[in-house]
């Protein structure tokens, strides 16, 4: 599986030149101090990080609940259990860091909570739909973000931790919060921070490392327990700061290819 991982990291980086001018933008921006000899390896490794993951997300149809407690590891899920005995939602944020996607499989195998993952459906409703269908196997239910509202609203005399991927560029820039991020002004999505407000949901963030090829750690670690008591966009400004720490510290695993700074002050429509 990983030798063929290598050809198609070959062919990205190589052949096809996978939007290698918006991983090299990014780079380049994030990283103003390194020189291009040092951009160029982390394109390389990047195209490798992003070739892993297709073939690991195929591969994780098909995979057992015991593959999955050895692969992808949640190192300390008593955090979580210590809300789950109080009858506390929560809300997990993430990244497209490292292999996001077994998140989604590992469902309620390590964690008392119901699992919801808000998520962007995709475009082939055939697809999406068997993606749906496979995830729910393991325990994880997969809800549109175009229905996070509704979904919040649903679930909320459940005990469940909704898992949000936060770190894509919003459509909604009136409603974006903006922080200084990896040296550039960016936008970010409001839900995380908005249903945590409104439901008062303990926030946390799970962070991925890859422990070598086909093996993970996902450490919880707490972002605030009480939404309420802190300023407007503090909860974003947490989320972004952990991830920035994250990405000056392994960069590579990353997805680089999204045109996150595609979006500017400027492109906020006026009243």
């Amino acid at each position: 599986m990983y030798a063929f991982s290598n050809f198609l990291a070959f062919l990205f980086n190589n052949i096809f030149s996978y939007r290698k001018n918006v991983i090299l933008y990014n780079l380049r921006n994030s990283f103003p101090e390194k020189s291009e000899k040092e951009i160029n390896t982390i394109v390389k490794e990047t195209y490798k990080n992003l070739s892993d993951v297709i073939v690991e997300s195929i591969k994780g149809f098909t995979m057992s609940s015991g593959q999955i407690l050895k692969r992808y590891i949640i190192t300390n899920p008593e955090l979580l259990n210590d809300y789950f005995n109080q009858k506390k939602s929560v809300i997990g944020v993430t990244a497209h860091y490292g292999n996001w996607e077994w998140a989604t499989i590992t469902g309620d195998v390590q964690i008392k909570h119901k699992s919801i993952a808000i998520y962007k459906p995709l475009s082939n409703k055939y697809i999406d739909n068997f993606l749906k269908r496979t995830r729910a196997e393991n325990g994880a239910l997969l809800k549109s973000i175009n229905k996070t509202s509704e979904t919040f609203s649903f679930f909320k005399d459940q005990t469940c931790m909704f898992a949000l991927v936060a770190d894509q560029s919003p459509s909604n820039l009136k409603e974006a919060y903006w922080v200084n991020f990896m040296n550039q002004d960016t936008p970010c999505l409001h839900g995380p921070e908005k249903h945590a407000r409104i439901n008062n949901y303990p926030v946390v963030f799970f962070n991925i490392q890859r422990v070598k090829r086909g093996y993970y750690e996902i450490t919880v670690e707490k972002l605030t327990e009480d939404p309420s008591k802190l300023k407007e966009g503090e909860i974003t400004e947490l989320y972004m700061k952990k991830l920035e720490q994250i990405l000056k510290k392994k960069p590579e695993n990353w997805l680089w290819s999204h045109k996150r700074w595609k979006k500017k002050r400027s492109d906020i429509p006026k009243d």
